[in-house]
């Protein structure tokens, strides 16, 4: 009876059951107070940086801002960017990208 084949209504069934069982044996998180902090900062930098890069013009400027919302949604996730890659994202809007060289002379 193993091998039989399950309908669509039983895998969706099972799927659910697994997916409830998954989440009553959920085990929470502890953040450190120092976790905590680091988040609350991050937090206050993002959204700095997203209050006044508002009026700024440049092709740039829609994806940085677009990446930062985005690290502001996810910030449950467990993979958060490292320090640098932080101060990365916080300081894309304000910094334009360097400007593609052209190699033809005109000849």
């Amino acid at each position: 009876m193993a091998n039989q084949k399950l309908t669509p209504l039983q895998e969706v069934e099972a799927q659910r059951r697994a997916a409830a069982e998954a989440k009553a044996n959920k085990v929470p998180r502890a953040f450190t107070d120092e976790q905590k902090a680091t988040r609350k900062e991050r937090v206050v930098k993002a959204k700095d940086a997203l209050t006044r890069s508002v009026g700024m013009k440049g092709d740039h400027v829609a994806g940085a801002r677009k990446a930062l919302k985005k690290y502001l949604q996810n910030l449950n996730e467990p993979n958060q960017p490292d320090d640098a890659r932080f101060e990365m994202l916080i300081e894309a809007p304000f910094k334009a990208p360097p400007k593609k060289r052209d190699n033809s002379r005109g000849f």
